[in-house]
């Protein structure tokens, strides 16, 4: 496997940092099990004025990703400096209209996993029943199958769904999720992944018999949850912790 030197003095200010936590994100998912092979796909914005982005190589595990390894791509998907990874320029198709179209859009993430697809297949999307579902629901959005998102002009509807949420249901698909940085962007993931994992199990036991919290309840969640507290969380304890996680078990992404 190929790999690349650490060489700061090319990249942009800061775009070491954003490497590592990008890389730190894909160790994560796959240490969750959130990972589907080699596809679906984390995006980070490299700090700085060209709309340039992180995004994985398209033959490695997740749990392979390293800082150093990870693709500087254009608004196209295109590599911006030579890269001995392949890309797939059709996976930056929903990343890239998110970012272009949000200054905030620091990261986004996207999964294909089990439980995020089964509650995207349920016409209902996701239920008010948990604590994890209260925080994650206030804040979602839903957009509608349109096939394996390669068609560009898909890009304008799926903006448009999502509008000024931070997580998005894509029916029939998968989850997504919107952050200022890795760090909350991987916090709102990882609530609505469990959220989704919380509904699955509970269903079990037949949406009939469900207990279904008091009227306002939900609402009141959504606010003392509201995404600039949830931000800070992940920045100043969250992230950091994971980190250290990360750092015991599995620092190799820092390479």
């Amino acid at each position: 496997m190929a790999t690349l030197a650490r060489d700061t003095e090319t990249m942009a200010p800061g775009e070491w940092e954003a490497r590592v936590d990008l890389a730190a994100a894909y160790r994560l998912v796959a240490l969750y099990g959130w990972d589907d092979l080699i596809f679906t796909h984390l995006s980070s914005r490299v700090p700085g004025p060209e709309h340039h982005f992180l995004i994985n190589p398209y033959n490695m595990m997740f749990e392979e990703i390293t800082a150093s390894s990870l693709v500087k791509i254009d608004t196209e998907g295109k590599p911006v400096v030579p890269t001995p990874y392949p890309v797939n320029p059709a996976g930056f198709v929903i990343h890239s209209a998110i970012h272009m179209a949000r200054e905030d859009a620091a990261a986004v993430m996207h999964l294909h996993t089990p439980d995020g697809q089964a509650v995207s297949a349920m016409e209902f999307g996701l239920l008010p029943h948990t604590q994890t579902s209260m925080i994650a629901g206030g804040d979602v959005a839903y957009h509608d199958y349109e096939g394996i998102a390669t068609d560009l002009e898909e890009r304008e509807r799926l903006v448009r769904d999502l509008g000024a949420k931070n997580a998005m249901i894509l029916r029939n698909h998968g989850t997504l999720t919107v952050g200022d940085s890795v760090a909350s962007c991987f916090l709102r993931l990882y609530f609505l992944e469990r959220a989704c994992q919380a509904q699955v199990k509970m269903l079990s036991a037949g949406r009939e018999n469900l207990n279904t919290p008091p009227q306002g309840t939900p609402e009141k969640v959504a606010v003392q949850s509201a995404p600039a507290g949830m931000g800070m969380l992940a920045k100043a304890l969250a992230w950091p912790a994971l980190l250290r996680k990360l750092d015991r078990i599995d620092p190799g992404y820092r390479e």
